[in-house]
C-alpha cells in the first residue's frame, strides 16, 4: 500500500465533497423558503422518503427534524406500496429524496401522494426529473461528480443531500424559536437534556437522608451523622431547623492538622463554617455544579425561602445523575 497515495486519495474525496457542498449556497432560493413555509404550516408530520443510500440520508434527516422541533419520521418507499402508505395523512408534508429523481419505488406511490393533496418537497440531483417536475417545491442537490473515482458510489451526492437536510432543519428550528430547553425535552437521556431538565430537587437527599445535627451537638455526633449519610458533610441547624452552618470532611482534616482535639467535648458550633453557600431546590442541577466548581467545594445544603434545610447534595449526586 502506497501511504502517500492513500493520503492523496482521501484529500481528493474531501475536496470533491467540500466543493459539492459549497455549490449549494447558490441554490438556497425561493423554493427553499417555500419548503420551509410549507413545513411550518403543516398540522401533521414531515414524512421523509428515500431508497438505498438516499434512504439512509432520508432517515437521518427525519431524525434531525424530529429532534429539533419538527415532528418527522421515515417511510421506506418500497414498504409504502405494501401498506405503509397509510402512515401518510392529509395533514402531512412529504419530503422525497432521490438523486436521479426517477426512483421507481417513489414514482409508484407518487399518484397516491398527489391524491392526498399533501405538499410534496423533492430533493433531487436532476431538476428535469419526473419527481422534481411533479413536486410542489424542488431542492436541487445535484453534483458535478461523485467523490468515488469510478463515478458510481453515492458520495458527494449523499453529502449534499445531508447538508441540505440540515439547512432545512436549522431554518425550521430558528423559525419556530426552538430553544435549548425544547431540545432538552427531546433528549432527556443525553447529558444536555439532564443539564437543562434536572433540578436540584430531583437529585438531592431528602428527609431522613439529610445529614443534619443541631448546634449543641458534639463533634462526635456530627462525625457519626456524616458517616451515616455519606455526603462528606453535615448541616448544622437551630431548633427551628434553620441552617446556621456546615461542617465537612475537609474541616476534620484541618482540625487534625492543628494538633490534638477532644472530639467528645468539642461542640460542632465551635468548629463549623457559618455563612455557608446554599442553593434553592428549584435551581437547575447544572447551576449547583457550576457553583461547586467555581467555589471548589464538594457539597451544598438545600434550603427554602426561610433558610430551613430541606435537602443536601454533593458532587457524587451530580455524577450519579449524569449532570457532570
Amino acid at each position: 500500500m502506497d501511504h502517500d497515495n492513500v493520503i492523496k486519495l482521501a484529500k481528493a474525496v474531501i475536496e470533491t465533497e467540500m466543493q459539492a457542498a459549497q455549490q449549494l449556497l447558490n441554490r438556497i432560493d425561493a423554493n427553499f423558503v417555500h419548503a420551509v413555509e410549507a413545513i411550518l404550516q403543516c398540522r401533521g408530520r414531515v414524512v421523509v422518503l428515500g431508497m438505498g443510500k438516499s434512504g439512509h440520508i432520508a432517515n437521518k434527516i427525519a431524525a434531525t427534524l424530529a429532534s429539533t422541533g419538527t415532528p418527522a419520521f421515515f417511510v421506506h418507499p418500497g414498504e409504502a406500496s405494501h401498506g405503509d402508505l397509510g402512515m401518510i395523512t392529509a395533514s402531512d408534508v412529504v419530503l422525497a429524496l432521490s438523486n436521479s429523481g426517477e426512483t421507481d419505488e417513489i414514482l409508484t406511490i407518487l399518484p397516491l401522494i398527489k391524491r392526498l393533496k399533501v405538499p410534496l418537497i423533492a430533493m433531487t440531483g436532476n431538476p428535469r426529473s419526473r419527481l422534481a417536475r411533479e413536486s410542489d417545491f424542488h431542492l436541487d442537490v445535484s453534483v458535478e461528480k461523485e467523490a468515488c473515482p469510478l463515478g458510481l458510489a453515492p458520495t458527494a451526492s449523499t453529502t449534499t443531500s445531508l447538508v441540505m437536510g440540515d439547512a432545512l432543519a436549522i431554518a425550521l428550528l430558528e423559525s419556530r424559536g426552538f430553544t435549548q430547553e425544547d431540545f432538552a425535552l427531546s433528549h432527556p437521556g443525553g447529558r444536555l437534556g439532564k443539564r437543562l431538565l434536572l433540578h436540584v430537587v430531583d437529585i438531592m437527599q431528602k428527609d431522613e437522608a439529610i445529614p443534619k445535627v443541631e448546634e449543641d451537638a458534639s463533634l462526635t455526633e456530627a462525625l457519626v451523622e456524616m458517616s451515616k449519610k455519606g455526603l462528606g458533610m453535615t448541616t448544622v441547624t437551630d431548633k427551628d431547623d434553620r441552617l446556621i452552618g456546615i461542617f465537612t470532611d475537609g474541616d476534620i482534616r484541618r482540625l487534625l492538622d492543628h494538633g490534638t482535639i477532644n472530639i467528645q467535648q468539642m461542640k460542632i458550633k465551635d468548629v463549623m463554617h457559618r455563612n455557608c453557600l446554599t442553593i434553592n431546590q428549584h435551581r437547575l442541577a447544572a447551576e449547583a455544579l457550576e457553583m461547586m466548581d467555581s467555589k471548589r467545594i464538594n457539597a451544598l445544603p438545600v434550603v427554602d425561602e426561610q433558610q430551613r434545610v430541606i435537602g443536601a447534595l454533593n458532587m457524587h449526586s451530580l455524577l450519579r445523575a449524569g449532570v457532570v
